[in-house]
């Protein structure tokens, strides 16, 4: 589906009478219904013809009934029923969908998990209205849509700088537009966005952040990676530790397969790591060198250790700086 053919059909009115979103990413069907909300009726209109229902509050009749009634001085009326996940039995909303009221918008926002397509419920409203499924994105999505994403907001953005949004925030893209909203404060839209922008905005110490840490890591400067990991231990609520793992997994799960096409070419061996630019391929080539194929499962025992001990498994009392201090020292000596 497309956001801005959606939003010249509501503006047209030219709409269905019933949209079903649906989907484990909720960005999009936050989305979409938004657009519905704010410009299928005028302000005006949207206090005799608009309701919005939560489908743990709301029974499946009551849905019905508010679909039914006719508009008041509009063309329309416009039901949103929101968490449709929690609305009980859900299928027995298709005796209205089979015969809808023309007059009527109704949209179903489904959240955190794909409705069962082969219901006839879903079949009808394919046919009398909209399905659309919003996926999760793969990570090496991810540097493509934060570049559409600022785009859009006519902001461009260095290839380098998407790739740390991506790493950063991982794949909840809300997530990602709240934090690039407030990136775009004051920022000069005749002017890229940079790494040191995205560092300052949300929040990294330019010097002390994972990134750093993994460039250190790659590099094998056992000097810098303990001074980063100090200053990490000394401030755990800016660097939790379940993050600093997370992006240290994705990390040497590149490396790992840029140690795996060492002799491949550097185009194949961009697309084997989902990059969009040359910027990263040195760095992974260069720890992939210091990290060949034969120490990559030492080192993933070592983090998935870690992670278990931050989850209190066999922990032995450590504090997260030590259990940080100890899985280094590990990685250095695979």
């Amino acid at each position: 589906m497309d956001q801005v053919q959606l939003l010249k059909d509501c503006q047209s009115k030219n709409m269905k009478p019933i949209y079903l979103f649906h989907g484990e990413e909720s960005y999009y069907i936050d989305l979409y219904s938004k657009i519905i909300e704010d410009h299928v009726l005028s302000d005006g209109e949207k206090a005799f013809n608009q309701t919005i229902m939560y489908g743990k509050d709301t029974k499946v009749s009551q849905v019905v009934d508010e679909a039914m009634q006719f508009p008041m001085m509009s063309s329309h009326r416009l039901i949103i029923v929101k968490e449709a996940q929690d609305l009980k039995n859900i299928g027995d909303l298709n005796s209205y969908v089979e015969n809808p009221n023309p007059q009527s918008i109704l949209v179903l926002c489904h959240k955190n998990k794909k409705i069962d397509k082969r219901l006839k419920l879903v079949k009808n409203i394919e046919k009398q209205g909209i399905v659309f499924e919003s996926k999760k994105l793969y990570d090496n999505e991810l540097p493509k849509w934060v570049v559409n994403y600022t785009q859009l907001h006519q902001v461009n953005i260095e290839n380098e700088a998407a790739l740390m949004v991506a790493e950063l925030l991982g794949n909840d893209l809300n997530k990602i537009a709240n934090e690039m909203d407030k990136v775009f404060i004051g920022h000069d839209k005749s002017k890229k966005l940079t790494r040191a922008d995205i560092q300052e905005s949300i929040g990294l110490s330019k010097e002390y952040n994972v990134f750093e840490l993994q460039k250190f890591i790659g590099m094998k400067d056992f000097v810098s990676c303990i001074r980063i990991v100090n200053y990490m231990g000394d401030n755990p609520k800016n660097n939790p530790l379940p993050m600093l793992l997370a992006s240290l997994y994705s990390y040497f799960s590149k490396v790992f397969i840029a140690s795996a096409n060492m002799k491949s070419g550097d185009a194949a061996m961009m697309k084997a790591l989902g990059l969009n630019s040359p910027y990263f391929l040195r760095e992974y080539k260069s720890a992939a060198s210091n990290y060949p194929y034969s120490k990559m499962r030492p080192i993933m025992n070592t983090l998935k250790i870690a992670d278990l001990r931050s989850k209190g498994v066999d922990q032995r009392n450590m504090t997260e700086s030590a259990i940080l201090k100890e899985m280094i020292v590990q990685i250095f000596a695979a």
